[in-house]
């Protein structure tokens, strides 16, 4: 139940019996030869296929997070922190106001965090409110599935390569990148990222089978359907 499938009175009627909302945190990045879309594609499109069964509205992916390190690479956008933080307590601020209560943050894109914090110092002043923030890929069980299949997996590598996220007729190298380290990206402005990186991937193989990949994306609905559904008491 997509919030942009509905309209005013439709919502009014669910909040008649229901207070919980999804939202959506994506970013828009590069992501080697993948879309630079990949974590709206995938917050989104896992938030509303967990929720379809539950009828908990799904509002528009936040396409835009907090990525710094990549912004010398064309086509990325990174929202100060402080910018960030304003649009997640402006959104909660509006949909309390209007009567929802429990919100699920599902979010695509680690530089997000900062929204957590927000998030949390906003129920502080709103006790009567409940917020879960769930990185769905490294979610306990989602993450165990991808380092079961391949544990050299990261930002634009395999793992968030899906038939939903890959762009028509761009070929990949079928070698496996090795391992970036990490630590040291932490300490580089974005074009000693760019540098470093090369093509965006951290490291690992660029694509793996389908099936493998449909696997991960079942647990990971099943694992975000039951963070909707269960244990808000």
């Amino acid at each position: 139940m997509k919030i942009s499938d509905m309209n005013w009175f439709a919502v009014e009627d669910y909040l008649r019996r229901d207070d919980r909302a999804i939202i959506p945190l994506g970013s828009t990045e590069q992501h080697a030869y993948l879309s630079n879309s990949v974590d709206s594609i995938l917050a989104e499109k896992v938030a509303v296929e967990a929720a379809e069964p539950t009828g908990v509205p799904v509002f528009p992916v936040l396409a835009y997070g907090i990525t710094p390190y990549f912004t010398a690479y064309p086509g990325s956008v990174s929202l100060r922190a402080e910018t960030y933080g304003r649009i997640i307590t402006d959104m909660l601020d509006s949909l309390a106001g209007q009567g929802f209560r429990r919100f699920v943050f599902v979010n695509g894109h680690g530089g997000n965090s900062p929204g957590q914090t927000t998030a949390l110092e906003w129920l502080n002043d709103h006790a009567d409110c409940r917020i879960r923030w769930h990185n769905w890929w490294n979610a306990p069980k989602t993450f165990a599935k991808v380092q079961a299949i391949d544990p050299v997996a990261s930002h634009a590598s395999w793992m968030e390569n899906f038939a939903w996220t890959r762009l028509p007729n761009i070929g990949m190298p079928s070698s496996q990148k090795p391992m970036s380290d990490l630590d040291k990206l932490k300490t580089m402005g974005s074009q000693a990222v760019k540098d470093y990186l090369g093509d965006g991937n951290f490291g690992g193989f660029y694509q793996r089978p389908d099936e493998e990949m449909q696997a991960i994306w079942d647990i990971a609905i099943d694992e975000t359907r039951s963070l909707i559904e269960n244990g808000w008491a």
